[in-house]
């Protein structure tokens, strides 16, 4: 066969088939195979029984996503002790219907809930190339962004309405606190803020430290910028929850995440991991989340995901 631009035809069209299989895998199968992460955290006070938290993120819903939703409700199976939702939840307008309706089961435990940038504004079509190495050469979002220009506004306040008419506590650049069943009557504190990514946050207004009158604390945000993680850190939270990366979503076998959206290094893109400041240590977990952007419907190396954590007596 002829040579086009100095590359053999057949070479060309074998590499054209293996981009197409390479693609159809990443979003007919993987971006749809959903799967749950276990993780034991040592950071409890002693004495205290463990605990199971659920951590859902970055579901990003559109309308007619039947597989994702059903997945969603069978992990009221699980029986957690609470559920902490760190955000995107939406990627259409359309979606909070299925969005309530898939978090139902869960809702009938306790919960908890910060909003991502994609829970206010829809995404917009780009060229997902050009968004990787954008990112990649770090040439905008390090400190976060502000909502694009024209941005669609997705009606966030339906979902907050849903969430708190179920009884999960709002942590939007706020403080709270959860009193689980049992017979010991365990307390959470919580401390949350809204998304740094579009730089909604607003720590000041909830500094200070843990609640010392609830038996734990912890932190909460969907996108994990170093500037809120060494905030939490340094005021004394052993555990910080965080989203909004979704684990790098196109990874390399064996390396792991590209980008991470955001100033966090690409090795604590998802999963758990430590994080010091001032001296002082927590543990961060980073959900890789269940969802795409509606314009991007793929994950290579990076299933979605939710994760149970058995939060267990530090040593």
């Amino acid at each position: 066969m002829r040579a086009r631009y100095g590359v053999p035809l057949k070479v060309t069209a074998g590499i054209t088939a293996v981009g197409a299989a390479g693609l159809a895998y990443a979003a007919g199968f993987e971006a749809r195979s959903f799967r749950l992460r276990r993780v034991t955290v040592p950071v409890l006070p002693p004495g205290t029984r463990p605990l199971r938290l659920l951590q859902v993120s970055d579901i990003h819903m559109v309308g007619g996503q039947r597989k994702k939703q059903r997945w969603l409700q069978s992990l009221a199976g699980l029986r957690p002790d609470f559920v902490v939702n760190t955000g995107d939840n939406l990627s259409d307008p359309d979606g909070v219907p299925e969005v309530l309706d898939a978090l139902g089961p869960l809702m009938e435990f306790p919960g908890v809930y910060v909003f991502g940038s994609n829970d206010y504004y829809g995404p917009k079509l780009r060229n997902p190339a050009r968004y990787l190495l954008e990112k990649a050469q770090g040439k905008y979002g390090l400190n976060g962004n502000p909502p694009a220009v024209g941005a669609v506004h997705n009606p966030w306040e339906l979902l907050r309405d849903g969430f708190d008419a179920a009884g999960w506590l709002d942590l939007t650049n706020s403080r709270g606190r959860l009193k689980l069943g049992g017979l010991d009557g365990l307390e959470i504190g919580f401390t949350g803020l809204d998304d740094p990514h579009i730089k909604r946050d607003r720590y000041a207004e909830v500094a200070g430290g843990p609640d010392h009158s609830a038996d734990f604390s912890i932190g909460v945000v969907h996108a994990p910028y170093l500037r809120s993680l060494d905030a939490f850190t340094s005021d004394g939270y052993p555990l910080i929850l965080a989203g909004h990366t979704h684990g790098g979503q196109l990874c390399v076998p064996f390396y792991g995440a590209l980008v991470t959206n955001c100033d966090i290094d690409k090795d604590r893109a998802k999963g758990l991991s430590t994080h010091t400041a001032d001296g002082r240590r927590a543990y961060l977990h980073v959900s890789a989340g269940c969802g795409t952007n509606r314009y991007t419907p793929v994950r290579f190396a990076c299933p979605p995901e939710a994760t149970l954590l058995t939060l267990v007596e530090r040593p």
